[in-house]
């Protein structure tokens, strides 16, 4: 990444979120979503501090610009979360043991059941009467 204007770019997802990031080496760190700070798009610190771990975790210095969509902003946090821990691998390799020891790049494959007919959720049978 000797150029200026080269980036790397990775995608994450969780449930309906999704998460496409590009990340460009910079000397202090910082992230917008969405063209908006990370810090004013997700509310309460705890999903600001998720989103920034990856980069902690192996003392990287990147500004990032994610596009997210889908979802909650919960989902999209961890989405990002994935992406920045994708693109950080693919800018170097090296890192991969140690963000996969933390669990960044373990993609959460939970989400919601779809439902069927003639029940009223996913699993949830109508009330049954004897008479």
């Amino acid at each position: 990444m000797s150029a200026k204007n080269t980036y790397t770019e990775a995608v994450g997802r969780r449930k309906t979120a999704t998460a496409r990031v590009r990340i460009v080496e910079a000397k202090n760190p910082a992230i917008v979503v969405n063209d908006t700070d990370a810090a004013a798009y997700f509310p309460g610190a705890q999903l600001v501090e998720s989103v920034y771990a990856p980069m902690k975790a192996i003392g990287a210095s990147y500004a990032v610009t994610a596009k997210v969509s889908g979802g909650g902003k919960k989902a999209q946090a961890t989405a990002l979360q994935l992406g920045l821990a994708r693109a950080l691998v693919e800018a170097d390799a090296e890192r991969r043991k140690e963000l996969k020891v933390r669990g960044f790049l373990t993609r959460d494959a939970r989400a919601v059941e779809r439902k069927k007919f003639g029940l009223r959720k996913a699993r949830r049978a109508p009330q049954w009467s004897k008479r």
